[in-house]
């Protein structure tokens, strides 16, 4: 009897020295540190195939959403209101980073050192306004479309 005693309690304390404990697994985007920063921000667009010429049906469509959801904060001169002006953000982001920050905005916020900079530039979060792929990608081209009206 003593032998099986002796035993549950040699187990138990193998069991509570650590067996079991799991290492916590990293995620895809834990922090900046193990994330190299590749321009295209964070989420799920990896890689944008732009359009040329541009296509104006998603340009005409991408310009609805801008003057629906956009437009309140965000001019497309270089002006900014709540948000910063939309004129030139083809020449200073990717196409993947800013697809990214229009439908990943909460996590591009916390954890992408350039949405963070215009976080701490304009003060203010910007809202996540639910923004589908599909829709993005159609503000994307009147985003494209405004930077070549602009530059003209």
């Amino acid at each position: 009897m003593r032998f099986i005693i002796g035993l549950l309690l040699l187990s138990s304390m193998v069991f509570a020295c650590g067996g079991g404990a799991e290492e916590p697994k990293e995620t895809p985007f834990t922090t900046n540190a193990t994330r190299p920063d590749d321009g295209k921000g964070i989420g799920e667009i990896k890689e944008v195939t732009l359009n040329n010429p541009l296509d104006q049906d998603m340009v005409d469509r991408g310009r609805g959403i801008y003057e629906m959801k956009c437009a309140a904060c965000h001019k497309l001169s270089a002006q900014r209101v709540v948000g910063p002006g939309w004129k030139g953000i083809t020449e200073k982001r990717k196409p993947e980073w800013i697809m990214n920050m229009i439908t990943n905005v909460e996590v591009m916020l916390d954890q992408d050192p350039a949405a963070q900079k215009l976080l701490e530039e304009c003060l203010t979060r910007m809202p996540n306004q639910n923004i589908s792929i599909g829709d993005a990608r159609d503000l994307l081209e009147f985003i494209y479309a405004n930077d070549a009206e602009t530059t003209e």
